[in-house]
């Protein structure tokens, strides 16, 4: 059973790769796998379902070193700043198991508070991308 469940966990993390290689302009597998890798499966499978993404952008600042484009289902952080990986594991398990998407964007400083009135980059796909985001 164990290992059919790191199984199923290996594949919903290249799933979400592979979505990211497909949307996020920032991503590459060494910047993306840590954070994916870290996110609980049953987020992985939510996000997976719901055709949210994750987003590496070194774009962000250490202020705001993540976000969720509500308008979009991106999830994005700038994993440069170290606490910028933990503060989006973390709203991406919290937001996935209350499964309510706001379509406003949400900021997070590197502590995990909320900013309001932050001024962040606009995440724009990669040419051709299809965001696959289903809006409840």
């Amino acid at each position: 059973m164990q290992r059919g469940a790191a199984a199923r966990h290996r594949q919903m993390v290249e799933d979400m790769l592979t979505r990211s290689a497909n949307v996020c302009p920032g991503h590459s597998t060494e910047r993306t796998t840590p954070t994916v890798k870290a996110v609980p499966v049953g987020a992985l499978r939510v996000m997976l379902k719901r055709g949210l993404v994750m987003c590496p952008d070194r774009r962000l600042d250490a202020i705001a070193p993540a976000v969720f484009y509500g308008g979009l289902g991106v999830f994005a952080w700038n994993p440069e700043v170290k606490a910028g990986s933990t503060v989006i594991t973390k709203q991406i398990d919290s937001m996935t198991r209350k499964d309510e998407y706001p379509t406003d964007t949400l900021v997070w400083d590197a502590k995990g508070t909320a900013l309001k009135q932050q001024t962040v980059p606009m995440f724009e796909p990669r040419p051709g991308a299809a965001v696959l985001y289903k809006v409840r």
